[in-house]
């Protein structure tokens, strides 16, 4: 990587395929256009837009459930737009591939809701599809309703799921690393020889959860394994990122909070044997821009008018007991509230309320708080910006008020305050996503854990 590349920050966009992602109220706007995320159209001009702007990745959140506990209504959810409705981003991603050549593709799926081979075999094809540029988020889904959603008397216990992502993310690691040798695919038209049989092989995994022979029906794409993504920040996240994660997001309140996050993953990551450079952090951030000051607040006004409070606080997830759905009494505790998912989340909005212990019916305001508001002129975020690169985060997920408009002033009026400046990249490097991302290999480097199912089944 060269030190123009190590310098500057990496840019994704922070979106879903849903009406309402975190901003909620905000699809009401006139200027709003996330209210047609069926069309994918309306994704197509993103990821263009994304591209002019030199942006890395387009990353798509999801989940596979509602929010609130077992049985809760989701009254709240539907008519808010509330991530409900939702689409599986995945469907999108082929449509992006061949209308960009640059942009990352990057997207959330939960070891909940595919057997890993039919996912293994999903990636290896959008990889090849797009040139080698797909990441995944690797979540463990903490919504209850998830759970029921596939077959779970109960959401499973929160280490437990991680337990579980271990043996996912090892039978998909052997089917993209282990299962193919490099050289394997020929497609000898001379020969007759399509690939080389003695260099195929199966996995022969059993696990707790999964039973697998192989061999991957895929050949090895050109990153072979996804650019791995991963956001917890609980004790067995961060383990499970310091194992994996070659992007973990933040959302920490602070610039110090940020630092000391990355600082004690990046300690975890070495322990592993990996190089602390394999990992890098982005925090996601919000903007709001104006030509001046007194017009950044003003738009900021008019999009707090907007603001859903009922839906903030169903998107918690903290609103109602996980266990019988029933709403929690509004002056409980924060540190009362017990809670499958969403740790890094409450430990977050606690620390966005050092003078006294925050309750249930703070949620709404902390939340709105906690994601990562930034408002001013271009030269203003620019300058916050540089805060955070000197503090050694690497990357900003660029969550939006509106779709597209949030991105087009973001790309027409920062972008080129921040190339200017040398925090933002003016072209893109060649290569896959990792490539352009580390300036290293295509594929995984040797250290990390995947790489060592590479040969590891040439007798079977």
């Amino acid at each position: 990587m060269t030190a123009a590349q190590s310098s500057r920050l990496q840019f994704g966009a922070f979106v879903m395929n849903t009406g309402s992602h975190m901003q909620h109220g905000l699809w009401r706007h006139p200027d709003a256009k996330q209210h047609t995320f069926d069309d994918v159209n309306l994704w197509v001009d993103l990821a263009k837009t994304l591209e002019r702007g030199r942006f890395d990745t387009i990353f798509f959140a999801d989940v596979v459930g509602v929010y609130g506990g077992a049985g809760a209504s989701f009254d709240v959810n539907a008519r808010e737009g509330m991530q409900l409705p939702s689409n599986d981003p995945s469907m999108l991603l082929s449509a992006l591939a061949i209308s960009t050549e640059h942009l990352g593709l990057a997207f959330t799926s939960s070891i909940l809701q595919e057997h890993p081979f039919t996912f293994a075999r999903k990636i290896s094809t959008i990889d090849h599809a797009s040139g080698g540029r797909v990441g995944w988020n690797i979540v463990t889904s903490f919504l209850e309703n998830a759970a029921r959603n596939y077959g779970l008397d109960r959401l499973v216990e929160h280490d437990e799921r991680y337990a579980w992502a271990e043996e996912y993310v090892a039978v998909v690691g052997k089917l993209w690393e282990g299962s193919w040798d490099d050289g394997a695919l020929l497609a000898d038209k001379a020969s007759g020889v399509f690939a080389d049989p003695a260099k195929v092989h199966r996995i022969d995994h059993v696990g707790e959860r999964y039973r697998v022979e192989g061999p991957h029906l895929s050949s090895p794409s050109p990153q072979r394994s996804p650019l791995l993504f991963q956001a917890g920040s609980s004790g067995a996240g961060k383990a499970f990122a310091a194992n994996y994660a070659e992007v973990q997001f933040m959302m920490a309140p602070s610039i110090e909070a940020a630092r000391a996050s990355a600082e004690s993953t990046r300690a975890l990551v070495a322990e592993t044997g990996r190089d602390p450079r394999d990992v890098k952090f982005w925090q996601a951030m919000s903007f709001i821009v104006g030509s001046t000051e007194e017009e950044a607040k003003r738009i900021e006004a008019e999009y707090d008018e907007l603001l859903s409070a009922d839906a903030f606080l169903a998107h918690s997830n903290l609103g109602t007991d996980q266990a019988t759905g029933k709403p929690i009494d509004p002056d409980t505790p924060l540190k009362d509230v017990e809670t499958q998912g969403g740790h890094s989340m409450l430990e977050a909005l606690k620390a966005l309320s050092p003078d006294r212990e925050p309750t249930v019916r703070d949620l709404a305001k902390l939340t709105a708080k906690l994601r990562g508001r930034v408002v001013g002129t271009p030269e203003q975020i620019a300058d916050h910006l540089a805060e955070w690169r000197a503090a050694g985060i690497d990357g900003i997920n660029v969550a939006n008020w509106m779709i597209p408009h949030s991105y087009e002033v973001f790309v027409d009026e920062v972008m080129p305050v921040l190339q200017e400046r040398g925090l933002a990249q003016r072209e893109y490097a060649p290569g896959t996503l990792r490539e352009k991302l580390f300036g290293a290999e295509p594929t995984l480097p040797e250290t990390h854990p995947l790489r060592a199912y590479r040969g590891a089944f040439a007798d079977r």
